[in-house]
């Protein structure tokens, strides 16, 4: 009896090599965190990272980003282990991209082009297809050269233009086509989002903000029991979720938004602003961070930078310190020499010290403290409230 063959059908990842250049501004450390969020974004696009290199220069190459040499050593690499992309920690100019793809013979992506690969996997609404899609098309505007290698432009002067600059002019009239009828589509979408914010009543807003990653998404689903996408990847969820929530009789808004990162392009930025709207028109912010990870209080400034950029930094907030059943004890050395253990209670005085904002710490996965979480939002709720309808006045 003849044997079956099995076959595997399953779809392998791609396999990716990272590369990174630590300047002088930049610290190996924050280079090495960098290059696991990196690793991160990879995963999250269902890649798998099998090699990273790195190189020490003052500034990147301004040809191929890293040396001649470090580039020998890469394509060694990529020859030997078979890996399907390279990708690079920062954005790459037109010229980087076309040279490095000429040398490697490989697909290349910066961080940009990988972070609008993911937010172009997770988009779900028409708004967020449409962001995603104008962002990707502002990308590869003044990429459009490397698309066009095989069709060389004739040799010559002016009046002797080859086929590939014909065809890349026309690809640009149309890609600038499009980016305009996506600014106008996103244009009707703000319009009718503000409807749709301005029919919400006089509730008081609150919104959840954070870096991505932290658990936003799951205290959203614990706090008024909706089923928002929980997984643990970057962007998991791109479109602004907004629920009635209702804590002792209180009825307010409680909004989930995209998850913040560093070193995001800046065009996506500004093409997602729209999704932002609901963090510019809160009354409150519930800034949400993961103090399991060794680098929260980085994670923390950045989102700062990000609300001052979209001018809410001066609203009420309330800092929750989410997985505190995952934190680790940092160690620190004292004067002495001697090793210190940062226990939660010892990082928990601190903060509390150097901050003026309410700060508190949970976790939303064990439902640790969530009480005192609620009674604290009620609290400031209430207040706001009774501030901004006196004659509306509700016991607390």
């Amino acid at each position: 009896m003849a044997k079956t063959k099995i076959y595997d059908t399953a779809i392998k990842p791609e396999t990716a090599v990272l590369v990174s250049v630590i300047t002088p501004h930049v610290s190996e450390d924050t280079a090495k965190e960098y290059l696991e969020e990196l690793a991160f974004l990879v995963e999250t696009a269902g890649g798998e990272t099998k090699g990273i290199f790195t190189q020490k220069l003052a500034y990147p190459d301004r040809a191929t980003f890293v040396g001649s040499g470090k580039l020998e050593e890469i394509k060694n690499f990529i020859d030997a282990e078979e890996i399907d992309i390279v990708v690079f920690d920062d954005e790459l100019s037109p010229s980087q991209l076309r040279n490095i793809e000429k040398f490697l013979n490989i697909k290349v992506l910066d961080r940009s082009n990988l972070i609008l690969d993911i937010f172009a996997k997770h988009a779900q609404t028409a708004q967020a297809k449409t962001q995603v899609e104008l962002a990707q098309l502002q990308y590869l505007l003044p990429r459009l050269t490397r698309l066009w290698t095989h069709l060389e432009r004739q040799r010559g002067g002016i009046g002797m233009r080859g086929p590939g600059e014909s065809q890349i002019e026309s690809d640009r009239r149309m890609i600038l086509d499009k980016i305009s009828l996506f600014k106008e589509r996103l244009k009707q979408i703000d319009k009718q989002n503000e409807t749709q914010r301005k029919n919400r009543g006089e509730m008081i807003r609150v919104a959840l903000v954070g870096y991505t990653n932290v658990g936003k998404s799951t205290i959203m689903n614990m706090i008024s029991k909706s089923e928002v996408l929980i997984e643990n990847k970057l962007f998991a969820t791109l479109d602004t979720t907004v629920r009635k929530v209702v804590i002792d009789n209180l009825p307010f808004l409680l909004s989930d938004t995209v998850g913040f990162i560093r070193k995001l392009p800046h065009h996506l930025v500004e093409c997602f602003k729209s999704t932002l709207d609901e963090v510019r028109e809160a009354d409150i912010l519930i800034h949400v961070a993961d103090i399991s990870h060794p680098h929260f209080e980085d994670h923390i400034h950045a989102v700062n930078e990000t609300l001052k950029d979209l001018d809410a930094l001066d609203k009420p907030v309330i800092t929750v310190f989410n997985k505190i059943d995952a934190y680790k004890p940092p160690i620190e050395i004292d004067e002495d020499g001697e090793e210190i253990k940062v226990t939660l209670e010892d990082f928990k005085n601190s903060w509390m010290a150097k901050n003026s904002d309410p700060a508190i710490f949970i976790s939303a996965t064990d439902k640790t403290n969530i009480e005192e979480f609620k009674t604290k939002l009620y609290e400031i709720i209430v207040k706001m409230h009774n501030e901004r309808y006196p004659y509306n006045n509700l016991l607390y």
